[in-house]
């Protein structure tokens, strides 16, 4: 009997194969006009180089659409140490590709990060959380982006308690933002649903490819668009409510969206929300 989805899944198949022949990195830059300096900014707090372009949709968004300045916060720079400085230099490729700022808080990386590590050498997890308050204090940035507390490798959950302690520790001396993310570990109760285009998309495969270290280990890149894909199945259920119509997206990104106001975490989008491409971005960041 004839399968009518055989040729369907070749493709994906054949597409993904070719993709393994493509450049990785050394990509001219993403011509962008230049952000305002008084206008709003996001940090996102990346466990490894490489997490900024996976889970950057909705930064890249507001910089493309709306002049945010996105900056990078270089959380660790990956568990190897021989490989520190080659990663480094391909996390300022990729972001000078994607037009972000890069912020390296140690040129030498960060170590222990994780659960493990705030509990074992209190002092030095103290240093790191000292250190992500001045960035708050200094930065004074609109939004932060750090993963969601189950997102199962023991860095990202180390980055979200990272940030989380930071806050704790600034109190109310700010108010912004908090935007939670998700790879290795997807969220139980994301309430954000971002439409990314094909051509943002692309950007984003193109600057995961500056890891050319990584991604030759494991091509994660060239499943990124799978991955967006597949988001659009999870967050048609757990954004826009149990047994609800998917929107027409091809690719989307899921977050979960709250602020900080007053020392403590607020709620917001009392029902999930799903961003279409053609509407505007900011409006979820107007008041906090």
């Amino acid at each position: 009997m004839n399968n009518p989805y055989k040729s369907l899944v070749d493709e994906y198949a054949r597409l993904y194969r070719e993709g393994s022949g493509l450049p990785l990195g050394n990509l001219p830059s993403v011509a962008l006009p230049a952000p305002s300096a008084s206008g709003p900014s996001a940090l996102i707090f990346s466990p490894h180089p490489d997490d900024e372009g996976i889970i950057g949709a909705l930064a890249i968004r507001l910089q493309r659409e709306h002049g945010w300045r996105i900056k990078n916060v270089a959380v660790t720079l990956g568990s190897h140490r021989a490989r520190r400085a080659e990663r480094l230099a391909e996390l300022r490729g990729a972001c000078d590709y994607l037009g972000f700022d890069l912020i390296v808080p140690d040129p030498s990386g960060w170590e222990q990060v994780t659960p493990g590590g705030r509990t074992s050498d209190p002092a030095k997890w103290e240093a790191k959380v000292t250190a992500v308050v001045h960035l708050l204090r200094d930065q004074r940035p609109s939004a932060l982006f750090y993963p969601h507390a189950d997102d199962w490798n023991g860095t990202h959950i180390g980055t979200h308690w990272l940030v989380m302690d930071a806050l704790s520790r600034v109190g109310s001396d700010w108010s912004g933002f908090l935007v939670e993310t998700e790879f290795w570990g997807q969220m139980a109760r994301p309430n954000l649903m971002v439409e990314v285009s094909a051509s943002q998309v692309a950007d984003q495969v193109a600057g995961v490819s500056f890891h050319a270290g990584e991604v030759l280990r494991n091509p994660f890149h060239l499943r990124l668009p799978a991955w967006m894909q597949d988001n659009v199945r999870r967050g048609t259920e757990l954004v826009g409510g149990q047994g609800g119509a998917a929107p027409s997206f091809d690719f989307a990104t899921l977050y979960r969206l709250r602020s900080w106001r007053q020392g403590r975490v607020e709620e917001l989008l009392p029902s999930g929300k799903a961003i279409p491409v053609g509407e505007s971005t900011s409006a979820l960041f107007e008041q906090v």
